[in-house]
């Protein structure tokens, strides 16, 4: 069976005194949380350190939003794979949707972080995501295996059970609207497909998160689904009850 993992994103968003809060509480409510799920939380670059400090020795590992195929060098305002190691970073999100549409980021591009991020022994957290458009348009299952393919095709076969996947729906985070649990599985259930034209063994263990604005009220019904392993949360994960509320769930 696969182990959960749930994986708040902060986005842009935190200092330093809100994030010592957000931090204890979610380390001192995860005391009675059994062995089923694991936690995590991708916070700034700059909260890194903080992250370290804090979350050291504690079930809450941490990592980075992004980072860049360049192990150094002129790349003003990056963040190299070795630094985010530097701190003590498990995991790092890449292709996020964010990124992928204010960033331009390309689907090979992201491909290309992702296996930088696994040279480094990070484990990336490869989004992908179809928008409004591509869902009206019948376009989802093709928009999101071209975007999951652009990173089969590059990570190795004994390299891609170190990889986590993240669904976003791109058109359910923060609009109002929602995906029903039976879409997200739909989706779900296509991606693992997509993994088993690889390799039918990493498919079944591979972890596949939803990133479609996950909330307490929403959490249990999602994460009853065959092959949703996890949650990557964002507005909730600002929130130790809710982030704990999800976990629990």
């Amino acid at each position: 069976m696969r182990r959960k993992l749930v994986i708040g994103n902060w986005k842009m968003n935190g200092n330093r005194a809100a994030n010592a809060a957000l931090l204890s509480g979610i380390v001192s409510g995860l005391k009675d949380v059994n062995d089923r799920a694991d936690c995590a939380v991708c916070v700034p670059a700059p909260y890194l350190a903080q992250c370290e400090q804090e979350l050291n020795a504690t079930p809450v590992a941490w990592g980075g939003q992004d980072l860049s195929i360049h192990a150094s060098g002129a790349y003003t305002g990056e963040v190299a794979a070795s630094m985010l190691v530097d701190f003590g970073a498990k995991y790092v999100l890449v292709g996020h949707s964010e990124r992928r549409a204010y960033h331009g980021e390309t689907n090979e591009l992201v491909a290309q972080k992702a296996v930088v991020a696994l040279a480094a022994g990070l484990i990336p957290v490869i989004c992908v995501g179809e928008t409004l458009e591509d869902r009206e348009a019948g376009n989802t299952e093709t928009v999101i295996c071209a975007q999951l393919q652009a990173a089969l095709d590059v990570i190795p076969v004994d390299q891609l059970d170190k990889v986590v996947l993240a669904y976003e729906p791109v058109w359910a985070i923060g609009t109002g609207k929602t995906a029903t649990p039976q879409m997200a599985q739909e989706a779900h259930f296509f991606l693992r497909g997509c993994v088993a034209k690889k390799s039918e063994q990493v498919a079944t263990k591979i972890q596949i998160l939803y990133g479609g604005s996950m909330k307490p009220d929403n959490a249990v019904e999602l994460l009853a689904q065959a092959d949703i392993d996890g949650g990557l949360i964002g507005g909730a994960a600002l929130k130790a009850a809710d982030f704990l509320a999800i976990i629990h769930a």
